[in-house]
């Protein structure tokens, strides 16, 4: 892929804050487990927070393979904080489609300003990958619903400013076909969060959330009524695209200092780099990364071309976070003793990427959905 000279302003605008604002305290913000609302708002000022929604909406317009460019720009400075613009995206578009123009109108332009952040709330306890077999209920009552129920494992629990979430509202035999979607802000009374304390990705802030008699407008119901799994849910196939260009982000930044490393550090009287035990890895992993990104970028530019691309992107989403995770760690070897402090930043990208091997659909589910894309239902197995 050959960007324009469009697509290259925006990539060289995004490189310049990620390089220069982001990656000096990508450690640092780990420590801190906070997420800087003050470094959202700086990205919205200019112009890096949903970039593809519209311009009358405080967006840029641009298309889904210009969105990936920023997007593993980002992540090169700070995997974690790119995933606010990629919800953004995600998100962004979800309302765009689905929402009221109320909710439109006041919502995505605080998105795009970096004052808003909208967790996505799908996995129940009994389950994860089991995705449409819900338990949290929406019961309609006159001119509203009333959710009761918990999900867990969600991203920006207690960061998030509002919900989008799934709650079943049909028979719990009909799976998918009774699941509705709903858009409701945090502060609504009933709603309550917890935070877990995980491996990787602390400033994320992943954890539940708790619905107790929460009434929700059926203004803020997201598509038709027993109809927003199918309906809402094809928006994740940009997003899987869009978190294959993450891990690599964060992996190229590993390989960048791997490399320098190489040339400098010597042993046995000459650089480390000119021993092939050392620079083939490197090779191999800098042969890795390219497959993935063209996968990513050849899987955004269907998208644009409204061809589609849903094996694809299951494809970025499960191959993105592994081939990350490995090079990283390659990477961290190469440093050898130093390499296994916590001054160097690949432990910190390595546990950072693991987690999208499980979040946001775990690789199995992924070979899953490429499985029915070539032979149909035929594919599942119990």
């Amino acid at each position: 892929m050959i960007p324009t000279d469009e697509q290259r302003a925006l990539q060289e605008t995004a490189r310049r804050f990620a390089r220069e604002r982001l990656l000096p305290d990508y450690q640092k913000r780990e420590k801190l487990g906070v997420l800087d609302r003050d470094l959202l708002a700086e990205m919205g000022r200019l112009g890096l927070m949903g970039v593809d929604l519209p311009e009358s909406l405080g967006g840029l317009g641009v298309d889904a393979v210009t969105t990936g460019l920023i997007a593993e720009e980002l992540a090169y400075g700070d995997f974690n904080i790119s995933a606010v613009p990629v919800g953004t995206s995600l998100n962004g578009a979800i309302l765009l489609r689905h929402a009221s123009d109320e909710i439109k109108q006041t919502w995505v332009p605080r998105m795009t300003r970096g004052e808003a952040v909208i967790a996505i709330c799908l996995t129940e306890p009994r389950g994860g990958s089991d995705a449409s077999n819900l338990q949290l209920r929406a019961r309609r009552d006159g001119d509203a619903y009333v959710i009761n129920g918990e999900k867990t494992s969600i991203t920006f629990a207690d960061r998030a400013d509002a919900y989008l979430i799934f709650a079943r509202t049909g028979r719990p035999d009909e799976g998918a076909k009774g699941v509705s979607a709903f858009f409701i802000p945090y502060g609504t009374p009933g709603i309550s969060r917890t935070r877990f304390d995980d491996v990787g990705s602390a400033i994320i802030g992943r954890g539940s959330v708790f619905f107790d008699d929460v009434r929700v407008p059926v203004s803020h119901r997201l598509a038709d009524e027993g109809k927003g799994f199918s309906q809402v849910m094809k928006g994740f196939d940009y997003s899987r695209a869009l978190i294959g260009l993450q891990c690599i982000g964060a992996a190229q930044a590993s390989l960048d200092e791997a490399w320098a490393y190489a040339k400098e550090r010597e042993a046995f009287g000459r650089p480390i780099g000119q021993f092939q035990g050392v620079s083939f890895p490197l090779a191999e992993g800098q042969s890795q990364i390219a497959a993935v990104r063209q996968l990513c970028y050849h899987t955004l530019a269907l998208r644009d071309a409204g061809l589609p691309h849903t094996s694809e992107a299951a494809m970025c989403k499960w191959m993105g976070p592994k081939a990350a995770f490995d090079v990283i760690h390659q990477c961290l070897l190469t440093f050898g003793h130093y390499g296994w402090s916590k001054d160097l930043p690949h432990q910190q990208r390595m546990r950072d990427v693991m987690g999208l091997e499980i979040g946001d659909g775990t690789a199995q589910i992924m070979k899953l959905i490429i499985a029915r894309e070539k032979i149909g239902r035929v594919a599942v197995q119990y």
